[in-house]
């Protein structure tokens, strides 16, 4: 069969988190810098579908595409390892400096990923800011950047706020595709598994830290009307704190504390 149940899942999400904090400085740093970079990608992807389409939902649609091949690969995505590396710390498997260690340097990773990919696209698509007309990915980055940054900062704590509940409930998403991959034994399974919450954030719009690594400062690039302190204070500081949250509590310590931590036993199935 080629169906993990929930019990297993739970160990897997130890062994993760596990074999994830035991990695080098040098692994997570290539390993994150590829995963932002596959999420930029991700990105101009899905904004080339909505933009020939006119709809929303054929980005969405397409826009997994980055992140299954970061699950199937063992590519190292920050979101995702906040609902998995606290578990070991939370049970006294690795120390709080080991863990600190992993977050901040995949964050450095998928960060110097997005901001090279950023760099690339914007060289190639404005043949290095020789260009006279922007095209529609580069204007609907644009637009993405503004709304994220300066938008949410137009409407004060009320803005702030929305940024921060957004990022709560896209990690609870994407954190799920992390555990719905482990669902499956297959890659086939693992893709179909991984992408379905992946789709959900994005279709419904939702704050993404490692995504709005490439989607601002590209945005930037292209003329956004968006300085290096609009994205940090208004998005990518409140983006990563409700990633944790969202990602930890609502998909980390609930799967796992109800099937990892639980007497339950498995019955057999009667034929």
């Amino acid at each position: 069969m080629d169906y993990v149940s929930p019990k297993e899942v739970a160990g897997a999400m130890m062994g993760a988190a596990l074999n994830k904090s035991a990695l080098n400085v040098k692994d997570l740093l290539i390993r994150g810098a590829l995963s932002g970079a596959l999420l930029g990608i991700s990105v101009t992807l899905a904004y080339l579908a909505a933009s020939q389409t006119t709809l929303s939902l054929a980005g969405a649609f397409v826009f997994p595409v980055g992140f299954v091949i970061i699950v199937i690969l063992g590519l190292e995505l920050v979101t995702g390892s906040f609902s998995l590396v606290p578990l070991a710390w939370f049970e006294k498997k690795i120390s709080a400096a080991r863990m600190l260690k992993n977050l901040f340097w995949v964050f450095t990773g998928n960060l110097l990923g997005s901001l090279l990919f950023a760099l690339l696209f914007w060289s190639a698509s404005s043949e290095m800011g020789t260009a006279a007309l922007l095209g529609n990915i580069e204007k609907m980055l644009v637009t993405a950047a503004e709304k994220k940054t300066t938008g949410y900062a137009h409407h004060g704590s009320a803005g702030l706020i929305a940024a921060f509940v957004k990022a709560i409930l896209c990690n609870w998403m994407v954190c799920m595709g992390v555990v719905m991959a482990m669902t499956s034994k297959s890659t086939v399974g693992k893709i179909f598994a991984a992408g379905i919450p992946i789709f959900i954030f994005f279709a419904l719009g939702y704050e993404h830290a490692v995504v709005n690594m490439f989607v601002i400062p590209a945005g930037m690039m292209f003329g956004a009307k968006v300085t290096i302190e609009d994205w940090w204070i208004y998005n990518q500081l409140i983006v990563t704190a409700g990633n944790i949250i969202g990602g930890l509590l609502f998909t980390g310590v609930a799967i796992y504390y109800t099937y990892g931590k639980n007497s339950e036993t498995i019955l057999p199935k009667t034929v």
